[in-house]
């Protein structure tokens, strides 16, 4: 028992220290779990946070980052050298008519230029104060333009205004090392419907934009005789007014004189400032003895703004001199221009030693002209092969130097930013509407100018290829520099770099290449190798940010970005980026969207990416590729082809029943209804949209034809030919009208603003397009080549006989012609793409 009790004893007093220390250990075990897990949940947190704070240092770093790619200049050489316009590199294009937006001026390609320019007045007319300085359509003129400029050397310009017309000439001379010497001629006729002569006041101005100073140096007490100056680019020059001379080039007896000095804050003020100069005070003395006061410039007081506090204008003031002489018509000015550096000039360039030089210079451009274009040879009459010649100069002389900063945004950016300083160096569409340079026509005016002048187009592609930036895209409208900001509305200033326009640009280097390679000994052909391969590396970037930023829902197709967003207001929400504009699209726009337009200029582009690789030994398989896929016909057909239009159409989220309805606005009643808004047009969807063809028929149905893209044999070709032919849907007697007259849209306005733009009139650079494929499939076999020769004929007959037509009639080229008219509209004059209706005369595609 003892044992027994001991064992019990011992066994129940063993286990015992065990049953207290378990408990114990237990209870620390369960406390550092929960301290271990604390610890853990503690280190999370702080783990989390780390990352938190390196996520969003390193999201604003890469927002930061994004943010300035768009204003990053693209890190390849530039294709040009930073001194390419310079006088010492390009002495004979330094000086030129580089001002299109005004009447008659020049400036040299540079930066901060001085500039000269011209204004110019009737006196005693029914308007008090009628000054004409910018190019606007507002003044009525019956016509102005140049008749002859070759781009380099020499212009000749007509303007006529109500009873008189002034011709502008000038003339440049080599020599020196800031661009040698240059003379203007004005030459004021009365028209012979006059009543009496008119007496004109003429204001000659030199005005410095930043930088360089002037001086004026008058004589006979109010005579303007010469200014002298210095600026870092022309050194000392001097620019002298010589007197007026009568049709028998006796001193003009009864001249009166006036002249403004002062400094100007940019020069886009200069037409404010002189008009704000103006005095009444002055008397003139006319030949039949009466003296009557006329209008001059005086001094100036800048305007006082009342209870206005003026912005501070941080740029610098800059002189202004103004010469102006009036004089009863007809009479004759010169005004010379002479570089500093000039020291052995056998003469001076004025009276018969000027004459003289003119006459050579019409010589040789006439000669040039015809060695160029044939005209005489094709057969047209002088009447005919003049106006090809304006055609020509007035693109010439509509070529503008512009510099500055454009005004840019990305998604990344809550506010627009500064783009880089750049320089281009361009033709522009319009010198009173559109004074600026934009992109797809750019492609359009240099398939002219490459035939003329093939410098002239290397260094505007240059130009523009040059303002790219790191990711590929070049803001497609330029608006560089106070002067050409002036003359934009707000809304198309800033550049979003979503954006694109169609590379054209691609056309005029095609063009290059097949110069070089059927004359590739000709000396002007021959700077075109070294230039391609400088280009090359930008080319690449600019056709991938094409192939990676405009694709569209499937593979190999392609979209437009940058549509309008805000459907409750258009009938058809614009397209502005396609340069079609307002041409129907999708009625609802979305990511589902594919546009055939697009996908045949990036088979276009493809294609000639790979000619460009080629021809400088470069890697070409991968853009040949691309072109093989982007132009296969079954492709095509696949993604734009509609059956039920038995055409080639855009795919989106769309539907044709729409219209726009007048806003129904509440007004309570016994409340005045002005204390509302004013209804509005809205868009009014009777029927929901739903993914299909967009099923327009027009211009964009036609661009597999236009960009040669379908194959000779391509039965849809005869579909493209039957719908051009039909009278109630293409056809007019003036050229392919841009959509179908059968079309719920054709000329149907978009908004209650906004009259119909391309949706229905005739638009010359796609008709130019339209002939020239013609022509293409006219001379290779395929069953429709007889159709397609005489569809050429005629088209080509009706574009070059109304355009000139209406040249005759109106005395402007214009931007579009009405389809059941041929009247010319919109604005004018209008010498860009409009002006290949010379390529069609000479039939040079």
């Amino acid at each position: 028992m003892g044992r027994q009790r001991k064992r019990v004893v011992n066994s129940e007093a063993a286990p015992l220290p065990r049953k207290d220390e378990k408990p114990s250990a237990f209870h620390r075990k369960e406390k550092k779990k929960k301290v271990d897990i604390g610890k853990v949940f503690i280190n999370i947190s702080i783990g989390l946070c780390i990352f938190s704070l390196i996520w969003f240092f390193y999201a604003l770093y890469m927002r930061s980052s994004l943010a300035k790619r768009v204003v990053t200049l693209h890190p390849s050489p530039s294709v040009l050298d930073a001194n390419s316009s310079s006088a010492k590199v390009s002495p004979e294009r330094f000086w030129g008519s580089y001002r299109p937006q005004v009447y008659f001026g020049m400036k040299t390609r540079s930066p901060r230029s001085i500039v000269t320019g011209m204004m110019w007045m009737r006196q005693f007319s029914d308007m008090d104060v009628n000054l004409r300085h910018t190019c606007e359509q507002g003044d009525r003129l019956q016509g102005y333009g140049w008749l002859m400029h070759d781009g380099i050397t020499f212009g000749v310009q007509e303007i006529r205004d109500n009873d008189f017309t002034l011709t502008t000439e000038f003339v440049k001379r080599m020599g020196g090392g800031h661009g040698g010497d240059w003379t203007w001629r004005i030459t004021a006729k009365q028209h012979s419907s006059a009543p009496q002569a008119p007496v004109i006041s003429l204001m000659f101005y030199a005005a410095a934009d930043t930088q360089g100073s002037l001086e004026a140096h008058v004589e006979e007490r109010n005579r303007l005789a010469s200014i002298t100056g210095f600026s870092e680019e022309l050194g000392n020059f001097k620019i002298t007014f010589r007197k007026p001379v009568t049709g028998e080039l006796s001193s003009a007896k009864y001249a009166s004189y006036n002249y403004l000095q002062t400094v100007s804050p940019g020069l886009e003020k200069l037409t404010d400032i002189v008009k704000h100069s103006l005095n009444h005070r002055f008397v003139y003395s006319l030949p039949s003895g009466e003296k009557r006061h006329y209008i001059a410039v005086d001094t100036y007081k800048p305007p006082h703004q009342q209870n206005q506090q003026k912005p501070a204008d941080t740029r610098k003031e800059s002189d202004f001199v103004v010469h102006q002489v009036t004089v009863q018509t007809p009479f004759q000015i010169e005004i010379l221009f002479e570089s500093g550096s000039f020291h052995n000039r056998p003469n001076q360039l004025v009276g018969s030693i000027m004459t003289q030089e003119l006459e050579k210079r019409k010589a040789e451009f006439d000669a040039k002209f015809e060695r160029t274009f044939g005209l005489e040879n094709k057969g047209f009459n002088q009447a005919h092969i003049k106006f090809g010649k304006a055609a020509l100069s007035n693109m010439l002389g509509g070529m503008g130097y512009f510099y500055g900063q454009a005004v840019v945004q990305s998604v990344y950016n809550e506010y627009p930013l500064l783009y880089p300083e750049g320089a281009l160096f361009t033709a522009v569409p319009s010198r009173s509407f559109f004074p600026r340079g934009f992109l797809w026509d750019e492609g359009f005016h240099q398939l002219l100018l490459s035939k003329w002048d093939p410098q002239v187009t290397r260094e505007a592609i240059a130009h523009w290829i040059d303002l790219m930036n790191m990711e590929g895209w070049i803001p497609r409208e330029q608006i560089l520099g106070d002067e050409a900001r002036s003359k934009v509305p707000a809304e198309f200033v800033v550049q979003r770099n979503e954006n694109a326009n169609p590379p054209t640009l691609f056309l005029a280097l095609q063009e290059l290449i097949e110069q070089l390679s059927a004359h590739p000994d000709k000396a002007s052909f021959q700077p075109t190798l070294p230039f391609l391969r400088r280009l090359f590396p930008r080319l690449k970037t600019w056709f991938e940010w094409y192939n990676t930023t405009q694709t569209g829902p499937l593979p190999n197709s392609y979209r437009w970005r940058g549509r309008d967003k805000d459907t409750n207001l258009f009938l058809n929400p614009k397209t502005l980026t396609s340069g079609l504009d307002d041409y129907p699209r999708a009625s609802h726009p979305s990511a589902d969207e594919r546009h055939v337009d697009l996908h045949c200029w990036m088979a276009l582009s493809s294609g000639i990416m790979a000619s460009v690789a080629r021809l400088l030994g470069e890697p070409y398989q991968d853009y040949e590729l691309s072109h093989q896929v982007l132009s296969d016909n079954n492709l095509l057909n696949e993604l734009h082809w509609s059956e039920q239009l038995r055409a080639f159409s855009d795919f989106g989220n769309h539907t044709q029943a729409v219209s726009l309805q007048q806003e129904k606005v509440y007004v309570p009643p016994g409340q005045p209804r002005h204390q509302f808004p004013v209804a509005r047009l809205v868009r009014s969807v009777r029927r929901a949209p739903k993914l299909q063809y967009v099923n327009a028929l027009g211009y964009v149905s036609l661009f597999p034809f236009l960009l040669h893209i379908l194959q000779p044999d391509s039965p849809k070709l005869e579909h493209i030919f039957r719908d051009m032919r039909d009278s109630n849907k293409l056809w007019t007697p003036y050229g392919l009208r841009s959509i179908s007259k059968a079309d719920p849209l054709y000329m149907k306005r978009n908004t209650e603003h906004d009259a119909p733009y391309w949706r229905g009139p005739v638009w010359i650079n796609i008709n130019f397009l339209a002939v020239r494929a013609l022509h293409y499939y006219s001379n290779t076999e395929g069953p429709y080549q007889e159709k397609a020769a005489a569809l050429y004929e005629e088209l080509r007959t009706n574009i070059i006989n109304n355009v000139y037509r209406q040249y005759v009639e109106t005395g402007y080229i214009w931007e579009q012609y009405n389809d059941s008219t041929g009247r010319g509209q919109g604005s004018h004059p209008f010498t860009g793409w409009s002006a290949l209706t010379v390529l069609m005369m000479a039939e040079q595609y």
